[in-house]
Formats: structure tokens, C-alpha cells, sequence
């Protein structure tokens, strides 16, 4: 895959993180609800994915780990949707 190609899927993962965030500072979007740890858990995907060519360490970690969050704040909504089914 060509590197501009890569830095697309990178930026788009960056953009996905930053609506999300800013949906969630503006009240558009509730924190415990799947869409804002799904779309961080994409957006972050698509960031480490980018990483994976353009190697750095340390932002490696803090999307993987973001990722994890995520995994867990969606296993949190999952729960918490069937106890009240």
C-alpha cells in the first residue's frame, strides 16, 4: 500500500477521535453509549493500522490501550442493555 494512502487512513482515524471527542463535549453524544466507544475504538484502529507503516513506539501504546477502553466501555454498554431488556 502506497504512503499517502496510509496517511489518509491514519487522518481519518484522527478525525474519527476528534468529532467523537468534541459530540461528547458538546452533550450530542452519551459518554456510556455504544456510538462514542465504537467510533473511538474505529478511529483508533485506523490509527494504529497507520502506525503499523509509519512505526512510533509511543503512539502505539496509547492506541492500543485506547482501543482496550473501548473494547471495555462497549462490553460495559452490552451489559448494561441486556440487564435492562
Amino acid at each position: 500500500m502506497d504512503t499517502l494512502t496510509i496517511d489518509i487512513i491514519g487522518i481519518l482515524g484522527v478525525a474519527i477521535v476528534v468529532v467523537v471527542y468534541f459530540l461528547l463535549q458538546s452533550e450530542k453524544i452519551d459518554p456510556k453509549g455504544f456510538l462514542y466507544s465504537f467510533f473511538n475504538a474505529v478511529g483508533s484502529l485506523l490509527i494504529l493500522y497507520s502506525l503499523l507503516y509509519n512505526w512510533n513506539l509511543a503512539y502505539f501504546i496509547i492506541e492500543f490501550i485506547w482501543i482496550l477502553i473501548s473494547l471495555y466501555g462497549l462490553r460495559r454498554w452490552y451489559r448494561n442493555k441486556n440487564q435492562n431488556a
